[in-house]
């Protein structure tokens, strides 16, 4: 066997070692030590970084979720830090769901994930317009609420929008918006001007675009502009 071969078949066990085989000259109790390991640092990242879904999945159920992610999911990044990403983009293509499985936990996923991905990342607030470091997201269920307490069965009727954004000290915020507020914020991260996007928005809501609408908007978007959400 090459060196090369070597580390693929060492790599295969690592992942999977109920189902691949020792390598050649390898005791099963020195190999456990380097499996331990590396499942131990990879599942402590996935579960620093959705505490509240490892709390809501059995402990027997968590391992499994893990130990799947690693077999199945091959990453595209060598760091740390976005193991969480490689985690819920896993969820989102490969996991298949068992009985018992919270029926939010993509959705859960995803918001937790939000948190950390806003918090590291490198991008800088904007002179004008929105900032890339507020996103507006919209939910089946209500996801900021959920915890061991208020786990719901079935989504509500109206979906859940909420803008997440990291303010000039850096802190990561969260706030409840209507679904109106969510169109506007998500047209101006697109790049559209104010005005002729309420404009827009008036008409599709079937809204007199008089001036107490455009008092209203104009309260909510000085609003985002004391937070630097957005910048006219």
């Amino acid at each position: 066997m090459s060196g090369v071969d070597a580390q693929r078949a060492f790599a295969a066990r690592i992942r999977q070692p109920a189902e691949q085989p020792l390598l050649a000259g390898v005791t099963a109790e020195r190999m456990a030590v380097y499996e331990e390991l590396f499942f131990n640092n990879i599942e402590g990242f996935i579960r620093g970084a959705f505490p509240v879904l490892h709390r809501l999945v059995e402990a027997d159920r968590w391992q499994r979720l893990v130990r799947s992610f690693i077999a199945e999911h091959q990453a595209r990044t060598p760091y740390f830090l976005e193991i969480s990403q490689e985690f819920l983009a896993w969820l989102q293509q490969g996991y298949v769901a068992e009985a018992g499985d919270p029926p939010f936990i993509l959705e859960l996923a995803h918001y937790e994930w939000v948190e950390l991905a806003l918090d590291v990342s490198e991008a800088e607030l904007p002179t004008q317009g929105w900032s890339p470091l507020a996103w507006p997201l919209a939910y089946q269920w209500p996801v900021q609420r959920i915890s061991a307490d208020f786990q719901p069965s079935e989504p509500p009727a109206e979906p859940t929008c909420l803008l997440v954004w990291r303010d000039v000290q850096d802190k990561v915020r969260f706030m409840q918006i209507s679904p109106f507020a969510y169109q506007l914020a998500a047209r101006l991260q697109a790049g559209e001007a104010s005005e002729p996007a309420l404009l827009e928005l008036a008409q599709q809501h079937g809204l007199n675009a008089d001036n107490a609408y455009f008092n209203n908007a104009k309260t909510l978007l000085e609003e985002w502009h004391k937070q630097g959400i957005w910048r006219p």
